[in-house]
C-alpha cells in the first residue's frame, strides 16, 4: 500500500463521518451534495448503463451474482458494493478488478478543494469517485448497490435500465421508518418512470407499496417469487442464498426478455458457479478452515441473521463456539434471542466507534441464559475460540461486518 494512498483513505474516513463507523450522525437527508458533485464531474453516471440493486438483505450477493453472469456473458462490468470489509477499494471494481490506489489518490487530489468546500460526506465523496470511475474506464454497464434505503441513498442519481428490491425488514429503522411499508416506501424509491423493477421477496404489508408506486412510475413490476427456473447451483454457499438466487434470475430474465444483453444459459450457469472468483466477494457464509470448521457470515440484522443461525443449526459438530460483536444501534436484544443457548459465547467489540461494547453485550447476553466472556478485541476473541475449540467443534464469526472484516 503506497504512502500516498494510506494517507488519502484517511483522510477520506475522517471527513464528515461515514455512516458504518459512527451511525446516524452521518446520515444525508437528501441528495442535494451528490448532484452538487455529479455536476461538478460532468455528470458521469449518464455515460454508462447500470442496474440498481436495494433492499434489507441480499443486495449485496444479488449485485455479485448479476456482475458475475454479466461478465461471463463478456460484458465489462462495473460494480459498486458496500461497506468494504478489508480494502476501501474493494467497493469499486471492474470484472472482479479493484480501482486503483493510483485512481483514488489522483481523483481526491483533483477535486479535494471542492469536496472540502462543499463538506461532502464520505459516502457522498466515494459515490462520485465511482461514478468517475466507471465513466472513465467506459464500462459497459454497472451493478449498483444501495448504501442505505434508496430513495436518499447518493446510488440514487442514477437512472437505471432496471431496479431491484431484494426484500425489507427491519433494519436502519431509525432513518427508514418503524413499518414494512414505510421501509418499502424508502426503498421503492429507487423505482424510476418507465424502468421496469424486479422485486425478491413478498410480504403482506409491502406488495401494495411497490404495485402502487411502479404503477405511479408506470414502470412494470416483476415479483421474483412467481417466476419457475430450472435449478440453477452458485457457489456462494450460505442456504439464504435460493431467495437471492431467484431474485439475480428474475433480474437476468428481465435483461434478456428486453433484449438488453446478450446472456446465454451457459452465462448464467458459470456466472453462478463463479461469483466469489469473478467478483471477489467475501463474508458470505465463507469457510475459512476445516478442523476446526471456521465459519464467517457478515449478517448484522434480524433476518440475516435468523437464516444463518438456522442453516449453523443444521451444522454437525460437537461444541459450538460463537465469536460476535455488534454496532451499538442494532435492537441487540431481538437478535440476542435467535442465538443458541447450548454454545460457548467470546464476546467482543469491532474496532469502530459505533461498535457496541463487549461488557454491555455480554449484560444484554447473559439475561436471556447466553454465556461467555468478554475479549479486549475481535482477534483476541477470535485467537481464543480457536485455542479452546476441539478438531470437531465448530467456529462461527458474526454479528456484525465488521467483527467478519477483522478476521478474514
Amino acid at each position: 500500500m503506497s504512502r500516498d494512498y494510506q494517507q488519502t483513505t484517511d483522510w477520506l474516513f475522517a471527513q464528515l463521518p461515514m455512516f458504518q463507523r459512527v451511525g446516524g450522525i452521518a446520515y444525508k437527508k437528501d441528495l442535494s451534495n451528490t448532484l452538487l458533485l455529479a455536476n461538478h464531474l460532468r455528470n458521469p453516471q449518464k455515460n454508462f448503463k447500470s442496474i440498481h440493486v436495494a433492499g434489507t438483505n441480499g443486495k449485496g450477493s444479488v449485485s455479485h451474482m448479476l456482475a458475475s453472469v454479466l461478465q461471463e456473458a463478456g460484458y465489462k462490468v462495473g460494480l459498486y458494493t458496500s461497506p468494504h470489509l478489508k480494502d476501501f477499494r474493494e467497493r469499486i471494481k471492474i470484472n472482479g478488478s479493484m480501482i486503483s490506489e493510483k485512481y483514488v489518490v489522483d481523483f481526491v487530489a483533483m477535486h479535494k478543494h471542492f469536496l472540502e468546500s462543499h463538506s461532502l460526506s464520505f459516502f457522498e465523496m466515494t459515490v462520485g469517485l465511482a461514478f468517475d470511475y466507471f465513466s472513465q474506464e467506459k464500462v459497459d454497464v454497472a451493478v449498483i448497490e444501495v448504501g442505505m434505503g434508496g430513495r436518499l441513498d447518493s446510488t440514487n442519481i442514477i437512472t437505471p435500465q432496471l431496479s431491484v428490491i431484494t426484500n425489507i425488514g427491519l433494519d436502519h429503522t431509525a432513518f427508514l421508518g418503524e413499518t414494512y411499508s414505510a421501509i418499502a416506501k424508502e426503498k421503492a424509491g429507487i423505482i424510476k418512470p418507465g424502468v421496469p423493477v424486479v422485486i425478491g421477496e413478498k410480504h403482506i404489508e409491502t406488495i401494495p407499496v411497490f404495485k402502487e408506486i411502479a404503477h405511479d412510475k408506470h414502470s412494470e413490476i416483476f415479483f421474483a417469487e412467481d417466476v419457475k427456473f430450472e435449478t440453477f447451483e452458485t457457489d456462494l454457499k450460505g442456504s439464504y442464498q435460493s431467495k437471492n438466487l431467484q431474485t439475480a434470475l428474475t433480474a437476468i430474465k428481465q435483461l434478456r426478455d428486453k433484449n438488453l444483453y446478450q446472456i446465454t444459459e451457459e452465462n448464467i450457469q458459470s456466472g453462478l458457479l463463479n461469483v466469489v472468483s469473478n467478483t471477489g466477494l467475501m463474508g458470505r457464509w465463507q469457510v475459512l478452515r476445516e478442523n476446526p470448521k471456521v465459519i464467517c457470515d457478515t449478517a448484522h440484522n434480524k433476518e440475516g441473521l435468523s437464516y444463518v443461525l438456522n442453516q449453523l443449526a443444521g451444522e454437525k459438530y460437537n461444541k459450538l463456539h460463537l465469536v460476535i460483536g455488534f454496532v451499538a444501534d442494532k435492537d441487540v436484544e431481538s437478535v440476542l434471542q435467535l442465538f443458541p443457548r447450548e454454545a460457548v459465547y467470546y464476546f467482543c467489540k469491532p474496532n469502530i466507534p459505533r461498535g457496541l461494547n463487549a461488557g454491555e453485550l455480554q449484560a444484554k447476553a447473559i439475561k436471556i441464559g447466553l454465556r461467555g466472556n468478554v475479549y479486549e478485541s475481535v482477534k483476541q476473541a477470535f485467537e481464543t475460540a480457536l485455542n479452546f475449540a476441539k478438531k470437531d467443534d465448530l467456529v462461527f464469526v458474526g454479528g456484525s461486518t465488521f467483527v467478519v472484516a477483522e478476521i478474514i
